[in-house]
């Protein structure tokens, strides 16, 4: 209770303030991670060197700083992403997102459709923007830390429905793409043990979620990619959405599960400086190889 108290009154704080001085005030805050030694960045520095073999140290090290600057714009922004009026928030979005009538098309047909938001750029941003346009429900992951009914009310208050991941979400989930409406999940957490199958990401062994791929491949329906981009200066953001036909298309679950993954590459090269790197990956590994981090 006493730690739901505090990020509560965090987020009221920082929703009070401009989007600009928020984001100096998490680059200010990003700058310290960088200074100072801690866990954020040494797996952040760790990911870069395993992902980005082929910079010279100086030029990870200037891509590490700029990670851990957009790592405490992303923990800034949650007040206002979470707090604001929904106008307020979808003003944010500063250019019309292409290939949307695709996804439109695709619930307007009761396809469904499956959007992916990979931790890349301002991922709460981009399931508030579809939560308000589409029907949808978004699968989370329970925190341990007890806050998960923050999590459920600041990612459902523009028309979402969030579920957990448990038996329960999957069925609901599942429902919802029957009756054509669209999924939000994010496919890049490690699910460990026997729940994922490895698949490269940026060349190395990833254990990777089969959800996505088992649903597409079950029932058809398209797979989009979709991030957030956040714009210098705290001028917004822009949304990109790209089709992966492959996912839905391929001839296996593991070719689905690659496909899916190359895809989330392909994002995240575009924008390296905005991906969660100071997340472990790589934890899980394969029988017999060695531990990463």
């Amino acid at each position: 209770m006493i730690r739901r108290a505090g990020l509560t009154g965090l987020l009221r704080l920082t929703a009070a303030l401009p989007l600009p001085l928020a984001h100096g005030i998490g680059a200010t805050l990003g700058w310290l991670l960088w200074c100072i030694p801690n866990g954020l960045r040494r797996i952040a520095a760790r990911n870069l060197s395993l992902c980005f073999p082929e910079l010279d140290a100086a030029e990870r090290e200037r891509l590490l700083r700029r990670n851990l600057l957009e790592t405490g714009k992303l923990l800034l922004e949650l007040g206002p992403l979470w707090r604001w009026p929904g106008a307020r928030v979808l003003g944010l979005v500063r250019e019309p997102v292409a290939g949307e009538g695709d996804l439109s098309a695709a619930v307007r047909q009761r396809r469904g459709a499956i959007l992916i938001t990979p931790h890349l750029g301002a991922w709460e941003m981009a399931g508030l923007y579809y939560s308000s346009r589409h029907p949808l429900t978004i699968l989370y992951r329970p925190s341990r830390l007890g806050l998960d009914e923050l999590s459920r009310q600041g990612r459902g208050r523009l028309g979402g429905r969030v579920v957990a991941t448990d038996a329960s979400g999957v069925k609901t989930l599942v429902a919802a793409l029957r009756k054509g409406e669209a999924l939000g999940i994010l496919p890049d957490q490690d699910p460990g043990g026997e729940s994922g199958v490895f698949a490269p990401f940026f060349g190395i062994a990833a254990s990777t979620m089969t959800l996505v791929s088992r649903l597409a491949l079950k029932t058809g329906a398209p797979v989009f990619l979709t991030w957030a981009e956040r714009l210098p200066r705290g001028r917004g953001f822009v949304v990109h959405l790209r089709e992966l036909p492959a996912v839905a298309g391929a001839a296996s679950l593991e070719e689905s599960v690659a496909a899916l993954n190359r895809g989330v590459e392909a994002a995240i090269r575009t924008l390296p400086a905005q991906y969660l790197w100071a997340y472990k990956r790589f934890k899980t590994r394969p029988p017999g190889a060695p531990k990463l981090y």
